[in-house]
C-alpha cells in the first residue's frame, strides 16, 4: 500500500497516523517532490475509477492560474487535465492511498483510510 501526501496537509497527517495505530504496511510517497508521471496518474485514476477533473484542487492558485475551472469535463479533454496535474502535482487531491487489491481511494476522512485497510 502506497499514499500520496504533503506532508503540510492535516488530512495527510491525519491518514498516517490512523495507518499507524492501525499496524498498517505501507509506503509513504511525498507527490510533491516525487511527482507522479502522466502514466501514474492515469493507473491511479483507472484504480480510483475517477476522472482527472474528480480529483483536481480547482481552489489552487495554479489552477485559477490555469483557468482549469472553465476547461472542458470530457474525454478529448482527459489528457489536458492529466498533463495538468502532472505539471502542478499541488493540484492533485490528497491523500491518495493505493491499496493492495489494486484500488485506490482518497482517504480525506477516517472511514476512506479504514475501506483502503480492508481491501
Amino acid at each position: 500500500m502506497e499514499i500520496w501526501i504533503n506532508p503540510a496537509c492535516s488530512k495527510c497527517r491525519s491518514a498516517v497516523q490512523l495507518l499507524d495505530v492501525e499496524g498498517a504496511d505501507y509506503t509513504v510517497r511525498r507527490y510533491l517532490e516525487d511527482v507522479p508521471s502522466e502514466d501514474e496518474i492515469r493507473d491511479v485514476l483507472d484504480r480510483l475509477g475517477l476522472e482527472p477533473w474528480d480529483i483536481t484542487r480547482t481552489q489552487e492558485a495554479a489552477a485559477k492560474e490555469l483557468g482549469v475551472k472553465e476547461w472542458a469535463r470530457d474525454a478529448s479533454s482527459r489528457e489536458r487535465w492529466i498533463k495538468a496535474l502532472a505539471e502542478h502535482p499541488k493540484l492533485i487531491q490528497r491523500p491518495i492511498i493505493t491499496a493492495d487489491d489494486g484500488t485506490a481511494v482518497v482517504a480525506r476522512t477516517d472511514e476512506a483510510v479504514r475501506d483502503a485497510l480492508s481491501r
